[in-house]
């Protein structure tokens, strides 16, 4: 049975339109497996500093896409040593992470919205079955330039399987991490992606790191929360497919 919720929110005391909250959540599942796309490779670093956090705008690149005004509008990105975790949040409502482990290969997605607290956990596996619906070519460039204070290279991307549609997108090697991608369509780049873009379900999303901070991250930030229940990749799947 499919139903929908809606709830009338207000803003400097002005009501403002209804929301459809089954779109806001299909747009935040969207944005997420986009994230997992960069963040999580295997692990060894050279150079750099292997602890901070990454501030991202975030952007739906068709504006004229259902879900484009729903998408979360920003992401931090924490990291240190192996592990990371990507963070979240929309309209103050949905709160998730994706929690990454490259050494053991594993990524964790955690939801929390109302009473609704839980955890799915994937491995290596899930992920490249994902991968392979973003397939792509990569031309390394001599161009360079500053973004969030670091030096990035241009590379030039086209799609696999639509050779019409190409993008250019910038890594930096500044900050170590050089198989940061090993897991995910830009496997081919030996740097941390600092404005890209990925695709999934028809949503194709672009992040720009804004900001980039070296500061020390304690290690519970990588850890799920024990108050979360852990549901398998079917369930997590059931949940957001209940929303529509």
């Amino acid at each position: 049975m499919f139903f929908y919720l809606n709830i009338i929110f207000t803003l400097a005391n002005h009501k403002i339109k209804l929301v459809n909250l089954r779109l806001i959540f299909r747009a935040f599942l969207l944005i997420q497996i986009a994230l997992i796309f960069s963040f999580c490779g295997g692990g060894v670093k050279k150079g750099g500093n292997e602890e901070g956090t990454i501030e991202f705008d975030t952007k739906a690149v068709d504006e004229q896409h259902p879900l484009y005004g729903l998408a979360p509008s920003s992401a931090t990105l924490k990291y240190k040593g192996d592990k990371f975790v990507m963070e979240m949040s929309t309209m103050g409502m949905f709160n998730t992470a994706i929690i990454g482990d490259l050494k053991s290969k594993t990524v964790a997605q955690t939801v929390k919205f109302m009473d609704i607290k839980q955890a799915c956990i994937e491995n290596e596996k899930d992920v490249a079955m994902d991968n392979k619906d973003y397939e792509l070519k990569i031309e390394e460039t001599k161009e360079t330039k500053k973004i969030a204070g670091h030096k990035c290279h241009k590379l030039k991307v086209t799609m696999a399987n639509d050779p019409n549609l190409k993008f250019d997108a910038w890594y930096t090697k500044e900050l170590g991490m050089e198989n940061c991608n090993a897991l995910n369509p830009y496997h081919e780049v030996k740097g941390v992606l600092m404005d890209y873009r990925a695709k999934k379900m028809g949503l194709e999303m672009h992040f720009v790191a804004k900001s980039v901070n070296q500061n020390e991250v304690p290690d519970n930030a990588f850890e799920i929360p024990a108050s979360l229940k852990i549901v398998s990749k079917e369930e997590m799947k059931k949940f957001f497919d209940n929303l529509q």
